[in-house]
């Protein structure tokens, strides 16, 4: 009997291959790169007990786009199935959870809707994508209006 092909390993296999291939965060958006660097900025400062906001109003040039960076962290805390992994401040590539945050802000930047909701399909809860849509899109217009 002659062995049918396997389309779902094989597409398994490449799924599993783009995995494995890192994405840099120099590869993303401006927009998802300024807020990947403010995550683990948040992040680190939570683990010391400190407020980021300083640290975050620096580095971002506006109190604005600092208070709109520190809320879509803690919307994605919020909706976020389980705590999200970041590398260290000065890792060059992105974990799974970072390249799907940099995708959603991706999309956002470009009003890409649909693309922000297959990105985000069966990740988190249905009832809880309003929340991070608009958390997301609050940080846009905040970096558009300091630039």
């Amino acid at each position: 009997m002659p062995s049918q092909p396997r389309t779902t390993s094989s597409s398994a296999r490449s799924i599993i291959a783009s995995l494995a291939q890192p994405q840099r965060i120099a590869d993303t958006h401006p927009f998802a790169a300024r807020f990947i660097y403010s995550l683990r900025l948040i992040a680190l400062h939570e683990r010391a007990r400190r407020d980021p906001v300083p640290e975050l109003t620096t580095r971002l040039g506006s109190v604005a786009t600092a208070a709109k960076a520190l809320a879509l962290g803690q919307a994605i805390g919020l909706t976020w199935p389980e705590n999200i992994h970041v590398s260290r401040f000065c890792c060059p590539v992105l974990t799974h959870d970072e390249a799907t945050i940099a995708t959603l802000l991706d999309c956002a930047e470009r009003r890409d809707r649909t693309g922000f909701d297959q990105a985000i399909e069966g990740l988190i809860r249905p009832k809880r994508v309003p929340i991070l849509w608009d958390a997301v899109v609050d940080l846009i217009i905040a970096e558009m209006q300091a630039a």
